[in-house]
């Protein structure tokens, strides 16, 4: 019971942090929301691995490798992700970040000089269908003014950082980092990251006093991020790592739904069926990974 009410927290969390990713988007340059978001988030996560007395003294190194996860993971990954936000709905970004398990995969299979296995192969076809299916005109055309196409690739960069993250995240595993203190230096370098990267850009901190952009923000740092990752860590502990990661061909369709009521989504026979492939091609990934590790 305990087990299900977890996986059931992170599935529904992971699937609604999408859509109150929606409320960040507007007066406040997307930059700066990320910043306030991870900023928050780290000061959580650094609070949470000095109670349990966790270490969080690393080499310079590993310093380095936490560096890169951080500004791939919790820097790159959302400013993508935010400015894909304002040409896409959620819910559609949502179902396209569900493609980085197939994306880690095939990265990880390029230096090693070896063919992904058939299911992944296949995997990859459905979801690249999927994605066809769903931005069919915008492609036809090739045509950018309705943003679409815009949003489209600013999702795939989105999801290309995360999974180049994950890859960095799995070395730092196997350097025997604890979760938690590497994952509080990560959000550390990637807010910092952004902050740099405001600075530079002349982009300042601006802060929308609004109510939906303040309960959104707090939304995405206590419960999208800190209580998230204390329920899938909590999981991780009951189940398999293979098991937990199907959550990522679940969270689509939650924040589908959610994007269909608050933000009008209008589904259209062709992009029903793209996100039909797209799941599908996630299922034939989660299973591939989990009968690896059997």
């Amino acid at each position: 019971m305990v087990t299900f009410i977890l996986y059931s927290a992170v599935v529904l969390i992971w699937g609604s942090t999408w859509i109150a990713v929606r409320y960040q988007v507007g007066l406040v340059p997307p930059e700066a929301s990320v910043v306030y978001r991870i900023g928050l988030a780290a000061i959580f996560m650094f609070g949470w691995t000095i109670f349990r007395k966790l270490p969080l003294k690393f080499s310079i190194r590993d310093h380095f490798m936490m560096a890169l996860q951080g500004g791939l993971i919790f820097s790159t990954n959302f400013f993508f992700f935010y400015h894909a936000a304002y040409y896409l709905s959620t819910g559609v970004i949502a179902v396209i970040f569900s493609t980085a398990s197939t994306m880690t995969i095939i990265l990880i299979s390029i230096p090693a000089k070896r063919w992904p296995a058939p299911r992944v192969i296949l995997g990859g076809m459905a979801g690249t269908l999927g994605i066809i299916m769903i931005f069919r005109m915008e492609l036809i055309e090739l045509s950018t003014k309705s943003g679409a196409l815009t949003g489209l690739i600013l999702s795939i960069c989105g999801t290309l950082c995360f999974s180049l993250g994950g890859i960095v995240s799995a070395r730092n595993r196997r350097a025997g980092l604890s979760v938690c203190g590497n994952t509080s230096w990560g959000m550390f370098y990637g807010a910092l990251l952004l902050t740099l990267f405001l600075f530079t850009t002349g982009h300042s901190f601006s802060f929308d006093l609004r109510m939906p952009y303040i309960v959104s923000l707090l939304y995405l740092v206590i419960v999208g991020s800190v209580i998230a990752f204390a329920a899938y860590f909590a999981l991780l502990g009951r189940i398999k790592t293979e098991q937990a990661a199907y959550a990522t061909v679940l969270f689509p369709i939650i924040a589908l739904t959610l994007s269909t009521f608050f933000e009008n989504y209008t589904w259209s026979v062709s992009a029903f069926i793209g996100v039909v492939f797209i799941l599908a091609g996630n299922l034939l990934v989660m299973r591939t990974s989990s009968q690896r590790s059997a």
